[in-house]
């Protein structure tokens, strides 16, 4: 069976695994799937990420972050623009969570990008998610 939405499904399984408190959450890889995984090790919300060949296709591992006293340091996770609903915005109007202690990501010409540096290079697009 096809999957409607695979970036839902990533940020699904991300959000289950990390009020589980598990070390690692695994997944089926994709270019867009590794590239918001890179975004989320910069921006500091999981401690890193792999990617192995599996029996079909390959396998993108996530292995998430914790604070000293099992604080998560990823508080929540929400898809934007779905297929059923497309969600742009303008470079003028960029969406900011939490007053901007949050991350929008957003997909755009010069491919995936945070609130701060679209708006730094003056560039608008698809909101993929919300991280804060």
């Amino acid at each position: 069976m096809t999957m409607t939405d695979p970036i839902a499904d990533m940020l699904t399984r991300l959000r289950n695994a990390n009020s589980a408190y598990h070390q690692t959450v695994s997944m089926p890889h994709s270019k867009l799937k590794a590239n918001i995984a890179t975004m989320l090790e910069s921006e500091g919300y999981i401690a890193g990420s792999t990617v192995a060949d599996a029996e079909v296709g390959k396998t993108l591992t996530l292995t998430l972050k914790y604070g000293p006293n099992r604080e998560r340091s990823l508080a929540g996770l929400r898809r934007v623009s779905k297929p059923g609903l497309r969600v742009y915005a303008k470079s003028t109007n960029l969406p900011k969570v939490l007053g901007g202690l949050g991350v929008v990501i957003l997909s755009t010409s010069s491919g995936l990008l945070t609130d701060r540096q679209a708006e730094k290079k003056g560039v608008g697009g698809e909101v993929v998610a919300f991280v804060w």
